[in-house]
């Protein structure tokens, strides 16, 4: 007659797993989906932030057109020596976003623009390039006002008044610059007389943009701080620029806009939450009715195999004498709290055996066998004694 064992695994299946992820890949692939459409339906006729040619909300057609009502053409260049170039007497420079130039393409880009006799608009420039492109101003902390009054007797800011320049603020050591629209004391808005020109270092891209530029002062203050020059170059770095070859100290992060970056928290932050709420609860062993019964037999064959898998015959050792001890303890009148005690189980044996030289101790408090016939010979010895001290 052959015996059929049935083998129970306690590693999950590919079923089991893909039962449990399948809701977080759902989720994790809509994302993904929702990601690619909005980026496919917002490619279309975009051009970026701060873009005199872009039409959407943070970009900046509109400072453009009413430009050109005035007369002032509107020219985009997207190279650090187109840029420099560019600069001259009749010719208002705005550069979108110093802070992605090199150290190399800032410093000529000054050298160039300080005796042009033109005017020169930087769009919150940072630590990274403030000092270089805008010597006597040093660039502090972003504030948390958009804006401001003007609070200085420039004309400009005195015809606009409240307009939306904050952003970054602004620590001014040169006696020469207007320091305008200050938050906490702090200028967001810097004039700097050069040798033959004038430097404008505006804290916040606000006022230039397409929804709102019609709130408060903002198309004044842009009308007149761009306005000044018949042409105006607008200089949109990129990195496609043969001179942004030199990146200088500046790493990989810098080169990822800060949306990216926010996004990516959110992400590790939401895969970590996900984390938590599927891992398994730690806490103490809480005890469960099986839902089936279970046969004594199948139980410990069960844990045998377990203890023979991990070689733990020590484990399986204690196990046998434990159980001996407790069996044996009343049998021969100690109490079962004490069965595992050698000093009072030892002498009471003794008694009850006739055979008062066996070492009763290495029996039931010795070191674990060394092998699986020992564990073997011991489980027998074991038997032998109880049924020897039933019988006596």
């Amino acid at each position: 007659m052959t015996e059929a064992h049935t083998t129970t695994s306690v590693s999950p299946t590919a079923r089991h797993v893909w039962t449990r992820s399948r809701g977080l890949l759902l989720a994790v692939t809509v994302l993904l989906i929702a990601g690619i459409a909005i980026a496919a339906v917002r490619s279309g006729d975009q051009h970026g932030r701060l873009d005199p040619r872009s039409f959407d909300p943070s970009g900046s057609r509109a400072v453009a057109e009413l430009l050109k009502d005035q007369g002032v053409d509107t020219r985009v260049v997207t190279t650090s020596t187109a840029a420099a170039e560019a600069a001259g007497p009749d010719t208002t420079l705005l550069v979108a976003s110093p802070d992605l130039l090199t150290e190399k393409q800032q410093t000529a880009l000054h050298e160039a623009t300080q005796n042009s006799g033109g005017r020169t608009v930087l769009v919150s420039p940072g630590p990274a390039s403030v000092d270089r492109l805008a010597p006597g101003i040093t660039a502090s902390v972003p504030g948390f006002e958009s804006a401001l009054k003007p609070g200085c007797a420039l004309p400009e800011a005195v015809r606009a008044g409240d307009a939306d320049t904050g952003g970054m603020r602004y620590t001014v050591s040169d006696e020469q610059a207007t320091s305008c629209y200050p938050e906490d004391g702090e200028p967001t808005l810097v004039h700097l007389p050069t040798r033959d020109g004038e430097t404008v270092v505006l804290g916040g891209p606000g006022l230039l943009l397409n929804d709102l530029l019609d709130d408060r002062g903002n198309a004044s203050l842009a009308l007149q701080l761009l306005g000044s020059r018949p042409h105006l170059v607008w200089y949109l770095p990129s990195l496609g620029d043969s001179a942004a070859t030199d990146g200088g100290d500046r790493s990989f992060t810098d080169l990822i806009p800060s949306g990216w970056l926010w996004g990516t928290l959110q992400l590790t932050v939401a895969a970590a939450l996900a984390a938590l709420w599927r891992a398994r609860r730690l806490g103490p062993l809480v005890p469960e009715r099986l839902p089936v019964a279970i046969r004594a037999s199948e139980a410990a064959e069960g844990r045998a195999r377990l203890y023979r898998k991990a070689n733990a015959r020590d484990r399986a050792a204690t196990a046998l004498r434990t159980a001996a001890l407790t069996r044996l303890a009343p049998l021969v009148g100690v109490p079962p709290s004490h069965a595992l005690s050698p000093e009072e189980m030892l002498p009471a044996l003794s008694t009850r055996l006739p055979d008062g030289t066996r070492d009763l101790h290495s029996l039931l408090f010795g070191p674990p066998p060394g092998d699986d016939a020992a564990l073997i010979a011991l489980a027998d010895q074991l038997d032998a004694l109880e049924r020897e001290v039933r019988t006596s």
